[in-house]
């Protein structure tokens, strides 16, 4: 791939030097997966994996213990094409295939949720909207940044009062009758609030139509406060978005598609994003377990000899193949744009579901070692309470599939 050959020489220049653990990884591959994927595949994964050993888990155990973001990162998730992965290349994006995207997602959520979020909403939820809902103008202006990292964005749609359901949110705007829109309301649970420089929100006009509006950072009357003392995605910042009187230049409005199908349409992306990173999760909660029990002793053999052991990981192995198969899948139809929103709820639902309980497995396998920060298990189940629950719970999205195979609307 020209973007990622043209750019791989320059991921040395943003190792970071803590020395802990070496991280050793190596993804399983019970079903030779491998011999389906295509060089391109293959180089962006590697790419990706190679750029996360060095620079992300050397150092994000300690982000997450003072639940801090590591800054210094954006311009090498930059390099590797982690803004933008399929936004084409004459914005300053990787143009890359779905799949490509998916296993940059699983590489980068291997090394930690909140890294893939920072990733994924800046390529989902704010360039993705952009690029297929804005002007030609909007296009040239903001996403060439957000590419480059220049400038880091979020997306608000969740409400206080409004989370699964976004129809009913109150976030509205009016037109001044001049050239701006006067922007009111507030959003919640928003991943990269507190230092985006800008936010793609979802309000509605004075018809109730909901529209995706552009507001920068330097709008008086928006603040976005950081949420504290979160258990779960230590390293991912999270805050609310606040709109008082907030005078949005009317050529912010994204023209080219409204109703909540536009926000919902990114979503989805965020999703299928989703369905791969809880993979590079599970997998490498398997990796630890599996490495762990092999070199852990009691009654004079290794722990990987016993039965009940082996059940765990065996299901732990069958459950990440099943995932990978699922995804790969999602990912043809993807690239084919012969995908449904139900479909990528399904992986959605399906791989977040196993590799929280994998890591819940993983942690008993290694006992009361499982819950310290020198191993990674702990971290990344309290991540995936997050992960279950954002880009639409676990209990919507059965009901998403619900509805497709039985045509009734249970919500």
């Amino acid at each position: 791939m020209t973007f990622l050959k043209n750019n791989f020489h320059n991921f040395d220049k943003i190792i970071l030097t803590k020395k802990v653990k070496p991280d050793n990884f190596i993804s399983p591959d019970y079903f030779k997966l491998d011999d389906l994927l295509t060089e391109e595949h293959k180089l962006v994964r590697d790419t990706t994996r190679s750029w996360v050993k060095k620079n992300i888990s050397p150092i994000i155990e300690k982000n997450a213990q003072e639940a801090t973001f590591p800054k210094e990162i954006l311009p090498g998730l930059s390099e590797i094409g982690a803004f933008g992965c399929f936004i084409p290349q004459k914005y300053g994006g990787a143009e890359m295939d779905y799949i490509s995207y998916g296993l940059m997602m699983q590489e980068l959520e291997r090394g930690d949720s909140g890294i893939r979020s920072t990733a994924s909403v800046q390529s989902s939820l704010v360039m993705l909207p952009i690029w297929k809902f804005g002007s030609e103008k909007q296009k040239n202006k903001f996403l060439p940044k957000l590419a480059s990292g220049e400038l880091i964005g979020c997306f608000g749609l969740t409400e206080p009062d409004h989370g699964s359901d976004p129809s009913s949110m109150k976030t509205h705007f009016k037109d001044d009758g001049k050239d701006h829109f006067i922007l009111n309301g507030s959003k919640l649970w928003i991943s990269n609030a507190p230092f985006a420089d800008i936010a793609i929100v979802w309000a509605k006009d004075e018809n109730n139509r909901i529209h995706g509006l552009i507001v920068e950072r330097e709008m008086k009357g928006f603040s976005s406060p950081e949420t504290k003392n979160k258990w779960s995605l230590r390293t991912s910042v999270t805050g609310e978005l606040l709109f008082n009187e907030v005078k949005v230049p009317k050529e912010n409005l994204l023209p080219m598609k409204s109703g909540l199908g536009a926000a919902l349409m990114c979503l989805d992306s965020a999703r299928y994003g989703i369905s791969w990173g809880a993979i590079g999760a599970a997998m490498d909660c398997y990796q630890t377990s599996l490495n762990y029990a092999k070199e852990r002793i009691q009654f004079d053999k290794p722990i990987a000899a016993k039965q009940l052991q082996q059940k765990k990981l065996a299901e732990m192995i069958t459950e990440i193949t099943k995932a990978q198969l699922l995804s790969y899948r999602l990912g043809l139809l993807q690239n084919e744009g012969n995908i449904t929103s139900a479909q990528i709820s399904m992986a959605k639902r399906n791989n977040v579901e196993i590799a929280i309980n994998i890591a819940r497995e993983a942690r008993q396998i290694l006992g009361a070692m499982g819950i310290i920060g020198e191993y990674s298990i702990m971290r990344h189940m309290m991540n995936l309470e997050s992960v279950i629950t954002y880009e639409g719970t676990h209990d919507i999205h059965l009901l998403i599939t619900g509805m497709d195979i039985t045509g009734f609307n249970a919500f």
